[in-house]
């Protein structure tokens, strides 16, 4: 196994730093009255009391970042519904109700307007917008709808994604023989092979989340690439034994070597053959995703 499979498998997922760029602050207009250091909760119309527990919550586990946090706060109350279409976001009322500072709301709007779930116009201010304009597939968004209460809906969805992307991706990749790549997917099986041995399902979770962006990113298709971290998102937040690839079993991990020796082979039929199997859903929803294709 070469040290640079250990080496990813223990590395963190990069987070976007969500940096601001000149002049970006100025687009959420924010009063220049100071704010209080501690204050009480602000009239957020509608509020339910889950959302004083969200943000106590917050103010005591600061690990992500302050700016990472509100993030996610914000965005898993927007994903769930707790703050609904149209919802106007105040940014005074946000900054006392989390305790942050003005910089802080500023850039984690920003960030959210460009997930499509909120937008920041004159005299209008900052308003959560509806689902058709959230930007369902980014990663993000997907983690949020997949522990909210559309996570039966988002499970669906993934799995028809993915077996719409990665059979292909297959194909594509047997006819590309990079060694270097080949070796990388061979040291994720093996991987996964010791981490079911040794009950480690993180470990496993990790090399099957690499195996699967790198058989996308090999496939030669620039726009196929672009969706690798959407199947690394789905793998992270499947939540349950949707494909053969939640299963940490020793038939999931001879599936995954079957892909790899067919990619060997330069057999594209195989490669994507062994992925259908590989992906094949339970019974119960069978009726979503079509049974495996025989060449």
């Amino acid at each position: 196994m070469s040290t640079l499979a250990h080496t990813m498998m223990t590395a963190a997922r990069p987070t976007d730093s969500g940096l601001v760029g000149p002049g970006e602050l100025d687009r959420y207009p924010y009063a220049e009255a100071p704010v209080p250091d501690r204050v009480g909760s602000p009239a957020w119309e509608g509020t339910e009391p889950e959302l004083g527990r969200v943000g106590r919550r917050t103010a005591g586990n600061r690990g992500r970042g302050l700016h990472g946090q509100l993030v996610q706060q914000l965005g898993q109350m927007i994903v769930s519904g707790d703050l609904g279409a149209d919802r106007p976001l105040v940014p005074e009322e946000i900054g006392q109700r989390f305790e942050v500072s003005r910089t802080v709301v500023r850039e984690s709007l920003r960030v959210l307007e460009a997930k499509g779930l909120v937008s920041a116009r004159p005299n209008v201010g900052t308003r959560v917008r509806p689902v058709s304009d959230w930007n369902l597939l980014d990663p993000d968004i997907i983690e949020w709808r997949a522990f909210g209460p559309q996570r039966d809906d988002q499970r669906r969805e993934l799995s028809e994604l993915r077996w719409t992307i990665e059979p292909l991706a297959a194909r594509l990749a047997a006819g590309h023989g990079r060694e270097d790549v080949q070796q990388r997917l061979v040291d994720m099986v093996e991987i996964m092979g010791h981490a079911l041995g040794q009950g480690d399902a993180l470990t496993f979770s990790r090399a099957d989340t690499e195996f699967h962006s790198l058989l996308i990113q090999v496939a030669g298709n620039r726009m196929l690439e672009h969706l690798s971290g959407i199947v690394s998102a789905a793998l992270q937040v499947s939540g349950g034994p949707v494909t053969g690839c939640d299963r940490p079993n020793e038939t999931s991990v001879a599936q995954h070597a079957r892909i790899t020796d067919a990619l060997a082979a330069a057999d594209g039929a195989a490669a994507e053959n062994a992925m259908r199997q590989l992906l094949t859903v339970h019974p119960e929803i069978e009726r979503v995703v079509p049974a495996p294709r025989e060449h």
